[in-house]
């Protein structure tokens, strides 16, 4: 039975997160991105403790795994984040050096 209500849960946050990121508009992107980055920082540090637990030599591989993840999806977050708002910064005009 549990299984059958994990699945249930499953499906039930596919669909809502779908639906959801479907109707987002591209001018929220930026900062929706900016606040999944900051998830995924709290995943990491989940992942840290997971991994340090000094459990089962099966679940410390696990939480190293998790934690490789999670560093890998929080770097190329606030990267991506970090291209994003540069393109809203102003040109420099090309003086010529001139104050």
């Amino acid at each position: 039975m549990e299984a059958i209500f994990l699945a249930f849960v499953l499906m039930l946050s596919i669909f809502l997160g779908f639906e959801l990121i479907s109707k987002v508009p591209a001018t929220l992107h930026t900062p929706l991105m900016s606040g999944a980055n900051a998830i995924s920082g709290i995943t990491l540090v989940g992942a840290l403790g997971s991994a340090g637990a000094g459990l089962d030599a099966w679940a410390t591989w696990l939480g190293a795994l998790a934690v490789i993840f999670a560093t890998i999806n929080v770097v190329g977050g606030y990267m991506v984040t970090n291209r994003m708002l540069s393109m809203f910064k102003k040109k420099d005009s090309g003086s010529g050096g001139k104050a």
